[in-house]
């Protein structure tokens, strides 16, 4: 049965559909619904729900049930994030599983409360300190969020690893039909690595310091090969009309939301736009990138910052097309025509640039 929630509730739902049972937060807008819902829905579940005195109190939380083997969930806007960044560290030199929702809002500083997608670099190239890094995943729908949502505690387990939800104020308050159609996890599979006591086996031991010489470069090899072993598994990406565009865009979450309504336009066109959302920010699709690449005019990465996407673009590209870039900063939302006429910039013919000027609302 479809229920009507924003992409907040239906981020917390999933979580306890998917077997979370402790959540820990700390109030900030836009993803207050979150927390809200969490505080109602916990005590129902006979879970646990704290409202921690900071950001970092939250996530340290996380990190003692996660080590004792609970399905663990913490949830902030940027600026929140941003304090987060010590712990979730933490969580990963501990290979500690978890969830962290991010509903990004403009910045830097304080910024404002409206979408931005400005986090990006610190989502998923570590955010905080030494050679780590999360499995991040971004929904661009409601329903989205709740299947990822789900889905990331299961490949958090998986890997022991942090996994972060990374969506944006649009998302986070966007309100559509969402159906949960997987099956509530009712018996989570036992960890045996986890601190649950230590009678009648060997004890555990949950850490992140190395102090003898070469275990910790040891450790962080292991990491390695663990996180190679993701990108060779875990990539998820959508790809629209891709086969015979002429020039294809990438873009995740809102943005891309907004750049598939430029390629429903352009298919009454001769000149074909495509489409590669990214769903999985790390890994990233570099693979399905680097082939198009290779038969396209021209690859335009649409993003809500002033460019961040863009640079793991033009790694998987490599120079064999040009890779050009849109942006809006500081809470501002690209808009179809804006994307059209960025392409009629960029392109390297002139044969559909009347009709798409057209498209874009421009005589």
């Amino acid at each position: 049965m479809k229920q009507l929630l924003t992409g907040n509730e239906a981020a917390a739902e999933a979580a306890i559909v998917a077997g979370c049972r402790y959540y820990y937060g700390y109030p900030i807008t836009p993803q207050n619904e979150l927390i809200n819902y969490m505080s109602i829905r916990m005590p129902q579940v006979g879970g646990i729900f704290v409202q921690a005195e900071s950001e970092i109190a939250a996530i340290s939380m996380v990190h003692g049930s996660a080590a004792a083997g609970g399905r663990a969930m913490t949830s902030s806007s940027s600026p929140g994030i941003s304090l987060k960044q010590e712990g979730i560290s933490y969580l990963a030199g501990s290979e500690l599983p978890c969830v962290i929702v991010n509903i990004q809002r403009g910045g830097p500083g304080l910024g404002d409360i409206s979408a931005s997608q400005a986090d990006y670099f610190q989502a998923v190239k570590g955010g905080g300190h030494g050679d780590y890094h999360t499995i991040v995943l971004a929904p661009s729908s409601v329903q989205e969020m709740a299947d990822l949502v789900y889905d990331a505690f299961d490949l958090a387990d998986k890997y022991r690893i942090p996994v972060m939800i990374l969506g944006d104020a649009q998302i986070g308050q966007l309100m559509e039909p969402v159906e949960f159609h997987k099956k509530p996890k009712r018996n989570i599979p036992p960890k045996n690595w986890a601190l649950t006591g230590a009678e009648g086996r060997k004890r555990n031991i949950v850490k992140s310091f190395y102090p003898v010489k070469g275990q910790l470069e040891e450790f962080n090899a292991c990491l390695q090969r663990k996180y190679k072993a993701i990108e060779e598994h875990e990539v998820r990406y959508e790809a629209v009309n891709t086969h015979k565009a002429d020039i294809v865009l990438v873009a995740y979450g809102t943005s891309a939301r907004i750049c598939k309504e430029v390629v429903r336009k352009s298919r009454r066109l001769e000149f074909k736009v495509g489409l590669v959302r990214p769903i999985t920010l790390w890994p990233f699709p570099k693979e399905i990138i680097r082939k198009i690449s290779e038969r396209v005019q021209c690859i335009l990465t649409v993003e809500m910052s002033a460019g961040q996407m863009v640079e793991d673009v033009r790694l998987a590209v490599e120079g064999r097309c040009p890779v050009h870039f849109y942006g809006r900063t500081g809470g501002g939302v690209p808009t179809s025509s804006e994307v059209i006429k960025k392409i009629v910039e960029v392109v390297p013919d002139n044969r559909a640039v009347n009709t798409l000027l057209q498209l874009a609302g421009v005589k």
